[in-house]
């Protein structure tokens, strides 16, 4: 009868906290006639677990429930060495609370056997102190997997292909997905294409720390994507040949055509399309609407030709609100005033950086409107 009547109160005690979030029913005889296929033991360690979940790691009690449900803590020592050990190596209180959410066995790991080797180890590549957090937090299974038997391993492969840490260590923060998922044997496969098509070695570095997950990619899609490249004339030697794979790589075929029928709805030709490509690969992971909003103010109320745009078709990734209609009115109100040429080309002022533009234009229009 004490038995029942404590597995009644811990049944109890987990009702309230999740009752809240309406996750259990109110009633607590209802709640525990869904516990009764569990001990007494059980129970309390239920209890506890959620508690330490919600005091400890700051998850709110809906998320303790749910992460309760991988992971079953005794008491507080395992965990509370485990998250003192995150903390002595920069985890906030934040980013403690987002890893026990995505990976809580983490919990009960053998803090000096399991995780304290593995954070050595990153820091060992020159992962820094503020980046080490934010991988594993973003990626938990840098922490579960086998450092001998996984990790490194695939850090070798790494440094084979790009010579030094600071480069594996770069992919690791952009790629970590991919480092820990994919299979390597396709990016030495693809490694070894682009190096058999002349590619050189800065160009095979900007591809595995800038855009890992096209380095990644099955070696058939890659190939394809490298296949594509060389036919529209792109030289391997620069580096528009790596971002022009990266590009394609990401575009479903039916997408690249729209994006053709795009441009070609506002004057320019298959063709010319292809050739602002060449240009500039970015432009075509450019939305349509974004392409279209663009076109329409330069084309229709600037009074520029797509033509004009074809020349520098970085302007369709700029931001129309904070960058092109601002600097297309100082223009214009400096056009109004004759202050500069009337036939001034858009990349004249639009490509400037910041302070070039405020040097050459506004600070002119400032001293015009001070002397009025």
């Amino acid at each position: 009868m004490q038995n029942f009547l404590l597995s009644m109160l811990i049944a109890s005690k987990l009702c309230r906290k999740s009752t809240q979030l309406g996750f259990l029913p109110q009633n607590p005889f209802l709640a525990f006639n869904s516990f009764t296929c569990k001990t007494y033991s059980q129970l309390r360690e239920d209890s506890f677990t959620v508690s330490y979940l919600i005091d400890s790691c700051g998850l709110s009690p809906k998320a303790a429930i749910h992460a309760s449900k991988s992971v079953r803590l005794e008491n507080p020592d395992k965990p509370n060495s485990v998250l003192s050990l995150l903390r002595n190596y920069g985890f906030s209180e934040i980013q403690l609370s987002k890893i026990v959410k995505r990976r809580a066995t983490l919990l009960v790991a053998n803090p000096e056997k399991i995780l304290l080797p593995k954070m050595k180890f990153f820091l060992s590549i020159g992962i820094s102190n503020t980046d080490l957090p934010k991988i594993l937090v973003s990626n938990p299974q840098f922490l579960t997997r086998s450092l001998n038997k996984c990790i490194i391993p695939r850090y070798r492969v790494l440094k084979s292909i790009l010579f030094n840490d600071e480069e594996v260590a770069q992919t690791i923060k952009l790629g970590n997905w991919c480092f820990t998922n994919l299979r390597m044997d396709n990016i030495v496969s693809n490694v070894k294409l682009l190096r058999e098509v002349g590619v050189p070695q800065r160009s095979i570095s900007l591809l595995v720390t800038g855009y890992p997950d096209v380095a990644f990619f099955k070696h058939a899609k890659f190939g394809e994507a490298v296949k594509t490249v060389l036919g529209m004339g792109f030289d391997p030697l620069k580096s528009s040949f790596i971002t022009a794979i990266n590009v394609l790589g990401k575009l479903k075929q039916p997408v690249w055509e729209s994006r053709l029928k795009t441009f070609e709805r506002w004057g320019w030709s298959r063709e010319v399309a292809l050739s602002t490509f060449k240009k500039f690969p970015f432009c075509m992971l450019t939305s349509e609407e974004k392409i279209g909003k663009v076109m329409h103010f330069l084309v229709k109320e600037m009074g520029y030709t797509s033509e004009d745009i074809a020349h520098i078709p970085n302007v369709l990734t700029l931001s129309l609100e904070k960058r092109i209609i601002p600097r297309c009115s100082v223009v214009q109100t400096l056009k109004s005033k004759h202050l500069v040429k009337n036939d001034m080309r858009l990349g004249g002022f639009i490509l400037l950086s910041e302070k070039q533009f405020s040097e050459c234009f506004v600070s002119r229009l400032e001293t015009t409107l001070m002397v009025r």
